[in-house]
């Protein structure tokens, strides 16, 4: 999955273009950077190959989804519709900007369901971000109709999609905005990054300025610049952006080894009739950095878990409803809002409201689920050898369930 199995020349290149000049900010010293200008470079790479208007980078993903929300004009009073299963990055981004995250269902995308995201919106209800996880799509056409029908802005977050489309557009750009994350475990990195695209001007001065102190960067050079308004520090090296440049530019080459290695794998694991998998909008857009597939039960996937790491073969496997980052179910953070600064009184009970709730159809389907990382180093006969592994221990439990029964 990572771009960084693939790190040679081509980075080390990019990197010691930066260093010759010892310009590492992005912005100003434009003499003493000798035209090398990393971030602006890799900014315009995106925009042109994504089909997008405007792309700005940041530090992470995290600060792109909490500078895009605030160049949304989204915040206190604001309810943001968002999935239970997504990087605890989404939720935190809406409550740095005041916002209240209302969390939805997901289906057996592995996304939300677009019923789930109608029965939730109130009056309050100012965006919808589905999260397209695990590689894939959200349902973007049911949700482009729910946002239309309800004057609500959509707001991606594809951090765990880049690269991917749907019907020919790259996730990210076909909402109101997108934001990508390039840390050191995505498909493509920068060590640490982000990035906001989007088609509207608006966001994109609102952003570019929120990153950097509220800097409009319209002066003859930096000290000149006004503040229109407040910001913060958000803003991406250009050390970082030239590792990420070059990852870009590999941007293909990666895809195309994981959609091999994804394809070897489904077609090993589908030999047993009980394996199930998610259900991919876009089959063809589907970048594929996991195969993600279900078992009959909770009971057996569980059991399948247990062996696999019996076998000392469970890395690279993720069980997504027994793990803290990624799923609602271990969110006690959120669940219990606990933070180190004081939340208002009324604000905090509704985080915890929502954060609370009903989740028994999300569980359903998460309890049955597991996601293989699909890797760019591996060897067909490895790819092989790790499929058969997961196959034998499914047949093995499957076997002694029958036998039990």
């Amino acid at each position: 999955m990572p771009g960084f199995e693939l790190f040679g020349s081509e980075e080390r290149k990019q990197v010691n273009d930066v260093l010759e000049t010892g310009i590492l900010m992005r912005f100003g010293f434009d003499a003493a950077r000798k035209g090398i200008w990393k971030a602006k470079e890799l900014e315009a790479a995106i925009s042109k190959k994504f089909d997008c208007t405007y792309t700005h980078l940041v530090s992470s993903g995290t600060t792109a989804l909490t500078t895009v929300l605030s160049a949304l004009g989204i915040g206190y009073g604001d309810e943001v519709i968002m999935p239970t299963f997504t990087f605890v990055a989404s939720f935190e981004a809406i409550i740095s900007v005041g916002a209240l995250p209302v969390l939805v269902d997901v289906d057996d995308t592995l996304t939300m369901d677009p019923a789930a995201v109608r029965k939730a919106i109130t009056s309050k209800t100012k965006c919808v971000m589905p999260v397209h996880m695990c590689g894939a799509q959200a349902d973007l056409d049911a949700l482009q109709q729910i946002c239309k029908e309800h004057k609500l802005i959509l707001l991606e977050d594809a951090c765990q999609s880049f690269g991917a489309t749907y019907k020919g557009k790259y996730l990210g750009t076909i909402g109101d905005a997108g934001c990508y994350s390039f840390d050191f475990v995505k498909i493509v990195t920068c060590g640490e990054g982000g990035a906001i695209v989007t088609n509207r001007k608006d966001v994109y001065i609102n952003s570019d300025g929120f990153s950097d102190h509220g800097h409009d960067h319209i002066g003859v050079d930096r000290g000149a610049d006004l503040h229109p308004f407040l910001g913060y520090n958000f803003r991406i090296s250009e050390l970082h952006a030239a590792v990420g440049l070059a990852q870009f530019n590999r941007l293909e080459e990666f895809l195309t080894k994981q959609r091999a290695g994804h394809a070897q794998l489904k077609a090993i694991l589908s030999q047993v009739p009980e394996i199930s998998f998610r259900r991919v909008l876009d089959e063809a857009g589907d970048s594929c950095t996991f195969l993600s597939w279900f078992l009959p039960t909770t009971e057996l996937t569980e059991a399948v878990v247990t062996e696999l790491k019996a076998q000392n073969s469970w890395g690279g496997n993720f069980y997504w409803f027994d793990h803290n980052w990624h799923y609602i179910r271990k969110w006690e953070h959120l669940k219990k809002g606990v933070t180190l600064n004081a939340l208002h009184p009324e604000y905090k009970a509704a985080i915890l409201q929502q954060a609370n709730k009903d989740f028994s159809a999300s569980d359903a389907i998460m309890s049955r689920g597991i996601s293989t990382q699909v890797a760019l180093l591996p060897t067909e006969q490895q790819v092989k050898e790790k499929g058969e592994k997961i196959v034998a221990a499914v047949k093995k439990v499957l076997a002694a369930q029958k036998i039990s029964a």
